[in-house]
C-alpha cells in the first residue's frame, strides 16, 4: 500500500523563473505566475505549506491589453474615512507604479490568507528589462 506523501515546509525545493511579459497578455501572464507561486505545477504540491517558486517578470511595461482596458478599467483605494475613495485607470497605474499593479492582480488570484502573503512576496517584477536577479535564475518560462 503507498502512501501519499506529504511535503514539509524544509524539503521544499524551489527554483527562480524568468518570465518575459513582452508581448504577451497581462492575465494570461498573471495565471502563470499564480501556478507558480503556489507550487499548483509540481508533483509534491501540498496545499498548506508555501512550496511554489520565486517568480521574475522583467519588461512589465511592455505587456498587451486586449480591448480598451488601458482606458476603462479603474482600480480603486478607500482608506476609510468618508469621500476618501480614489480611482486610477489602468493605463496611469501601468505608466508609474507598474509592480503594484502586477502585485495587486496576482494577489487577487492567491489565498487570502498568510500563506498567500507569504506566497506573494516571491513575486519579483521589473518594469525594463534588467534586473538583480541574474545568479539565482535557473529556467526562463
Amino acid at each position: 500500500m503507498k502512501m501519499t506523501k506529504v511535503l514539509k515546509p524544509s524539503e521544499v525545493q524551489r527554483d527562480w523563473v524568468l518570465i518575459d511579459a513582452e508581448g504577451k497578455t497581462f492575465g494570461r501572464i498573471l495565471t502563470e505566475v499564480a501556478t507558480l507561486l503556489r507550487g499548483k505545477h509540481k508533483p509534491s504540491f501540498t496545499p498548506n505549506v508555501d512550496c511554489g517558486d520565486y517568480v521574475v517578470i522583467i519588461n512589465a511595461e511592455k505587456a498587451k491589453f486586449t480591448g480598451v482596458k488601458l482606458e476603462d478599467k479603474e482600480y480603486f483605494t478607500h482608506s476609510g474615512y468618508f469621500g476618501s475613495t480614489k480611482s486610477k485607470k489602468l493605463g496611469d497605474m501601468l505608466e508609474n507604479h507598474t509592480e503594484k499593479l502586477y502585485k495587486l492582480a496576482v494577489r487577487g488570484m492567491l489565498p487570502k490568507t498568510t500563506l498567500g502573503r507569504q506566497m506573494l512576496k516571491k513575486l519579483k517584477v521589473y518594469a525594463g528589462a534588467e534586473h538583480p536577479h541574474t545568479a539565482q535564475i535557473n529556467k526562463e518560462a
